[in-house]
């Protein structure tokens, strides 16, 4: 998912009798997703509790972090779900140890209602506030939870069975449902470490340049051999011919910004002389140095950035 500025605010269903409260949804890049609320027009209601059901698209829920632990913290620490497996009250009712790495918001996936957990498609979180003078702020970040690359959309809706939204007055209860679209980046198929990353993606990422390896749509395994057009030639099966010398000749001292330049051609993958010529004799050179060269005999590693297949990376 790319990093981007998104907060997705859905102002929930409300009846007569119903408080009014807005979920969240804020997509802060790198798979993550932050879940707030915000009950300010209750004020100086709060809500006591939250039990929200929270699904995605085409992917799974993998962690989730970023969220209040314990009573009188200014958060919502309480955790129904695990409270009476992990915590221990003592006798006068205090608590003195919160740290058990099981005592999450997440429901066991066996408790009535409750979605599969981590590591599926959905899970339920429900999130309590118990406090002295600390008081949950009005509005704020719940969690944040961590998706699989890929997934498309994430949404919130309250789970009923075990309370959906609730305020300070028991009575005043919130359904909930709220979804915000994640931002899929395709990942890149050329290393981001080679120096020449950003002339790849100058190029508008070309395919040509990759590696099987990485995207079985490429065609670059032998590219920067000087193989541009990712076929073999003839009966013989030569890797480097005269197909590749055509597609070098219209494009021979086309540069980076000539826009009718065929990325494919530029077989060293650099600019050369003061006119930064990207296609020209180093390139050349390249077709001669490997011409009717056959697979068996050339590396076939163009485009990798760490060793795959037993065969060592080629840096750019």
């Amino acid at each position: 998912m790319r990093k981007m500025i998104l907060a997705l605010a859905v102002v929930l269903l409300a009846a007569p009798a119903w408080a009014v409260v807005t979920i969240t949804l804020t997509d802060l890049g790198d798979n993550k997703v932050a879940i707030g609320y915000d009950a300010r027009s209750e004020s100086p209601k709060l809500v006591r509790a939250f039990a929200l059901d929270v699904n995605v698209a085409d992917g799974t829920i993998d962690d989730i972090n970023g969220y209040a632990i314990g009573d009188d913290n200014g958060g919502y620490g309480i955790f129904p779900g695990n409270f009476s497996r992990y915590i221990t009250v003592l006798a006068n009712g205090t608590v003195d140890n919160w740290s058990d790495p099981n005592y999450t918001p997440v429901a066991p996936a066996d408790d009535p209602g409750a979605l599969g957990g981590l590591g599926t498609d959905g899970i339920t979180i429900e999130m309590g506030s118990l406090y002295d003078t600390n008081d949950p702020d009005p509005c704020g970040v719940l969690c944040i939870v961590t998706v699989s690359e890929g997934t498309t959309k994430l949404c919130v809706n309250g789970n009923a069975i075990r309370g959906n939204i609730v305020m300070e007055d028991a009575a005043e209860k919130v359904p909930v449902q709220a979804c915000i679209p994640l931002v899929v980046i395709e990942p890149d198929c050329f290393p981001s470490t080679f120096t020449t990353y950003a002339d790849w993606q100058t190029y508008g990422k070309p395919k040509c340049w990759c590696n099987k390896l990485v995207d079985p749509a490429a065609t670059g395994d032998y590219q920067c051999d000087g193989d541009g057009d990712g076929a073999t030639q003839g009966i013989a099966k030569y890797r480097i011919y005269t197909n590749d010398l055509n597609l070098l000749i219209p494009n021979w001292q086309k540069k980076i910004t000539d826009p009718t330049i065929n990325p494919c051609a530029d077989y060293d993958h650099k600019g050369q002389g003061i006119a930064k010529y990207r296609v020209y004799t180093n390139d050349l050179q390249k077709l001669i140095d490997n011409w009717q060269k056959k697979d068996a005999a050339l590396p076939g590693n163009c485009g990798l950035a760490v060793a795959t297949g037993g065969k060592p990376a080629r840096p750019e």
